[in-house]
């Protein structure tokens, strides 16, 4: 018998987690595996509040107990997103598993944060106190920590309407669908009148969070595509000194090539 609260509501929840050291639970697909003793679980799934997927300005609002497939059947979300989540586990882990526990796990193998991190998404943090607003890269602060107080939830996250069209997706796994990702990479390029307004390259599964260097993307910024091919090997270079990976099953040095491999290809895909 698992032991926990089931509020009734997103205030009651919180009012929980103000109180008591329940574990946060939603579609249990991470947790019940590791079956520890003596924990109690807060109970979300039965929350309305967190199963909305709505536009909010800028951003298509995703709450933290929205399943993968739920974000599959909408058309709310952007073709990249789903590609990510199509590719998580068998239909009846995406039937269970939520974004806000993807996120929560603070893993840089999860296949939804990939994308989060390549298009700057926020998520939105709740606590008795009020609600504040993290972007995803201040969010992760390495393997399993996360800026989320002890009594703070994750009740949604921001992803943005724009600058998603021309991206690409790629997951290295033993399996595919069924495999934890040896190296996952995402990418996106924005092209306006002629010129580069912006590029985003995120890399995940290698390090104790998703790589992301905004600095070397911004050296493409205001370039032609032209200009921006005839500076490739040098941007190329710098990505190969900044990749640092950690050590896993399968070599750093052999994770590190494929993650060259998959930049050049994006970068050649989107002309440059």
């Amino acid at each position: 018998m698992v032991n926990g609260y089931r509020p009734a509501s997103l205030q009651e929840a919180l009012e929980i987690k103000k109180t008591t050291d329940a574990v946060p639970y939603a579609g249990g697909t991470d947790l019940m595996v590791e079956n520890r003793k003596g924990v109690s679980y807060l109970f979300l799934n039965g929350l309305d509040e967190l199963r909305n997927i709505r536009e909010e300005g800028d951003y298509i609002s995703i709450g933290s107990c929205v399943t993968f497939t739920e974000a599959l059947e909408s058309d709310l979300i952007h073709p990249l997103m789903k590609e990510a989540v199509a590719q998580i586990a068998a239909p009846a882990i995406r039937n269970m598993g939520t974004f806000g526990g993807n996120i929560g796990n603070g893993s840089a193998k999860a296949d939804s944060v990939l994308i989060l991190f390549v298009c700057g998404a926020k998520i939105r943090l709740a606590s008795v106190h009020g609600q504040r607003t993290v972007n995803i890269e201040d969010f992760y602060l390495g393997r399993k920590k996360l800026d989320l107080k002890p009594e703070e939830l994750i009740v949604e996250i921001l992803l943005p309407k724009r600058g998603l069209d021309q991206y690409y997706y790629k997951k290295v796994g033993g399996r595919n669908a069924l495999a934890i990702s040896r190296v996952s990479f995402a990418g996106l390029l924005t092209v306006e009148n002629g010129r580069i307004q912006q590029m985003a390259a995120a890399f995940g599964a290698v390090s104790d969070t998703v790589l992301r260097f905004q600095d070397l993307e911004a050296g493409l910024s205001d370039k032609t595509l032209d200009e921006a091919s005839a500076s490739k090997e040098e941007l190329l270079s710098a990505y190969g000194e900044r990749l640092v990976l950690t050590r896993g099953r399968v070599s750093a040095e052999y994770r590190k090539a494929v993650c060259m491999n998959l930049l050049k290809d994006f970068l050649e895909e989107k002309g440059i």
